[in-house]
């Protein structure tokens, strides 16, 4: 189908909201005088502003576009993941945050070479940078292959919008600027779904109540046959598993979330983020899955609003440009870009601070803060633009089925690196070496199950974590610790009272 025309308006909205990020970025670039500054903004983040941050930066714009489509194809069973979200904190609020506080890290990856040994530091960080690497071209691919039908812009313009503009304001603003424009991000992607919502509503003859009514009446809410046990199949009970340890991978063991625990001044802040982020993941998801009802609904009643063999991975973009009043089509179309932008934000600034605490301080004898500070943004720059052009090759390769192969690398690679931070906070006994033996146990294992089986690949983040625990607590014995009691009892936690 050909492009729809944009429209003089929708373009001013959008770059009003491009302007507006970009102002963030210039104003907190002033700020930054330091690394600490840089990746931990010196605590000056208010707890409600770092919950809005860990929810834009978990809310990417496929699934902004995706979950809607989710519920106008199939049914609302992925609701389900949203809730296991919920469900984690009161472990990270526990056992987590005041483990990571107190320990007052930069990279949370300089915990396993205090527990374990710089190997597994290395492992850890690298795993993490090559993998957001890939997270943000990826965001970036989807988020303009899904745009390019419906506005009349170029791909590699689209790509610019999103990533380079991304980069700059990252680049100056540092993880303040990052969370502040998260949080005009959240507030728009809250927003637009809510309005998209009521705008379906008025255009459905029925209003709210035929939309409901409809998805009822199509059993497209949680279908019966959805709560049997499958080993293949993403039923509910395979989601609530699956999602329970990506979620747990998200809070305890990924750095662009992780980070937001030490941005606060104290760890009452930090809970406060968490508590925050709860009550948007409570609310928001929802709207979203009501919007997918409200598009079956609309395109039930009129048929022939929509083209022939329509790809309906785009039915939101293309609802909001051919229906949407102008003006209002571009403010959701900047939501789209904010959810991107959001998710990317977070990745560059946690790439950066990897980098220069876990690699740049080894090789580099006693760096100054103010150095510190110019590598990260080398590396934030440098991390954007390996984004960039990545997806500027799987755009113009018609590269298919990666997001797919994305999810089995985030069960491939999530679920050691879940695994050896159980492992090492919860597991006295275990040493470098066992912990060593459980990583590659793990990678194994998970490469063997989605090489060898068709085991639905949510089970790969569980198989992956499972492992490295069990393994790295087999076979702790059978090796010496490097590090002696007392240091033990400030780097495990062995009891919720020593937490």
């Amino acid at each position: 189908m050909e492009a729809n025309s944009f429209g003089v308006l929708n373009y001013v909205v959008l770059i009003i909201y491009l302007s507006a990020i970009m102002g963030v970025g210039v104003y907190f670039a002033k700020r930054q005088k330091s690394a600490d500054d840089y990746f931990k903004a010196g605590g000056r983040i208010p707890g409600w502003a770092a919950g809005f941050s860990v929810f834009a930066t978990t809310l990417s714009s496929i699934t902004f576009m995706s979950i809607p489509a989710k519920a106008y194809t199939d049914d609302w069973t992925f609701l389900i993941g949203q809730y296991i979200a919920i469900a984690i904190l009161p472990i990270v609020f526990w056992f987590y945050i005041p483990f990571f506080r107190k320990l007052n890290l930069t990279s949370v990856y300089e915990y396993l070479e205090r527990r374990f040994d710089v190997k597994m530091r290395l492992f850890g960080s690298i795993s993490f940078m090559l993998f957001h690497i890939g997270r943000i071209a990826i965001v970036i691919y989807l988020t303009a292959l899904a745009l390019m039908p419906f506005i009349d812009m170029s791909p590699l313009t689209i790509v610019f919008l999103i990533g380079v503009l991304c980069i700059i304001y990252t680049f100056l603003g540092g993880i303040e600027g990052v969370i502040w424009t998260d949080v005009i991000q959240g507030i728009m992607l809250s927003g637009s779904a809510i309005l998209i919502f009521i705008v379906i509503c008025f255009n459905v003859d029925g209003g709210i109540g035929e939309v409901f009514s409809m998805s009822a009446h199509a059993d497209k809410y949680f279908p019966a046959d959805q709560f049997r046990w499958s080993w293949s199949e993403s039923t509910i009970p395979v989601l609530m598993i699956g999602f329970f340890f990506a979620s747990l991978q998200q809070f305890t063991a990924s750095q662009d979330v992780v980070q937001r625990y030490i941005v606060t001044d104290n760890i009452e802040e930090t809970k406060k983020a968490l508590i925050t982020n709860a009550k948007l993941v409570a609310c928001v998801p929802i709207f979203f899955f009501a919007v997918g009802a409200g598009l079956y609904a609309y395109y039930s009643q009129n048929p022939s609003a929509l083209p022939e063999n329509f790809n309906t991975g785009g039915i939101l973009p293309f609802y909001v440009i051919s229906q949407m009043p102008a003006g209002v089509a571009g403010l959701i179309i900047a939501a789209i870009f904010a959810a991107s932008q959001s998710s990317i934000s977070s990745s560059l600034n946690s790439i950066a601070a990897c980098f220069t605490s876990d690699i740049y301080e080894k090789i580099s004898e006693n760096p100054s803060p103010e150095q510190k500070l110019k590598v990260g943004r080398l590396l934030t720059v440098t991390a954007g633009i390996l984004g960039v052009v990545t997806s500027t090759y799987l755009i113009f390769s018609n590269e298919s089925e990666i997001w797919d192969a994305f999810n089995s690398l985030l069960g491939l690679m999530g679920g050691p690196m879940t695994g050896l931070f159980m492992l090492g906070i919860f597991i006295r006994r275990a040493n470098a070496t066992s912990a060593l033996i459980g990583v590659v146990s793990s990678i194994a294992g998970v490469l063997c199950t989605r090489s060898f089986t068709d085991l639905n690949f949510f089970f790969y983040g569980v198989i992956g974590t499972l492992l490295v625990v069990v393994v790295g607590t087999i076979t702790a014995p059978l090796f010496k610790s490097s590090i002696n009691d007392s240091e033990k009892d400030i780097l495990t936690v062995s009891s919720p009272s020593k937490a």
